[in-house]
């Protein structure tokens, strides 16, 4: 899995979830997981989650560090186990630095308040993933919690977070690749 920060910012709004996105606009190919800062404003254009579009949910914030991750080839059940296992590294990378948050499924809570927004789907060729976690608590139409919080570097973040999961995922596909079939 090929990791790589973007320093420019970005304006996630849902439409970089596509296929071949990192690829064509970051030249990285493959499985990857890319990671920027940038505002979220998801528009009901773009909007994945179907619980979400129902309600007319606002998925929003002034300041975020997004993931997008690719996965290939498409599989709907892989890609939300590929994303609940980064929402649990982010949670004990937390953990280990001194910060106890609660997961609930792919949303991560401290103190009740909400510190990131997540969803998987399949593209016609691969899994897509966007998570996002607020560095900043403004501009959130739910109280929220926030890197700045934690007194966390986005940046330096976002590094430990994507080589993380890069090595949990590349170990994931080294164990398939030592076992015979029954």
């Amino acid at each position: 899995m090929k990791t790589k920060f973007i320093e420019n910012k970005i304006n996630y709004d849902g439409s970089q979830l596509k296929p071949l996105y990192a690829y064509v606009n970051h030249q990285l190919p493959g499985d990857s997981i890319i990671s920027f800062e940038g505002a979220c404003n998801v528009s009901l254009d773009h909007m994945v989650d179907m619980e979400d579009m129902v309600v007319k949910a606002e998925i929003k914030s002034d300041h975020m560090l997004h993931f997008i991750i690719e996965h290939f080839p498409a599989n709907l059940i892989a890609a939300v186990a590929l994303q609940r296992l980064l929402v649990a590294i982010t949670q004990n990378v937390l953990l280990r630095s001194g910060h106890n948050l609660q997961r609930s499924g792919d949303d991560l809570y401290w103190n009740e308040k909400k510190l990131s927004i997540s969803i998987a789907s399949c593209s016609a060729v691969s899994n897509m993933i966007h998570f996002g976690l607020n560095i900043e608590n403004k501009g959130t139409p739910v109280p929220t919690c926030c890197l700045k919080d934690f007194g966390l570097d986005a940046k330096a973040f976002a590094m430990v977070l994507m080589n993380e999961f890069s090595a949990e995922y590349n170990s994931i596909v080294e164990a398939t690749q030592k076992v015979k079939p029954l």
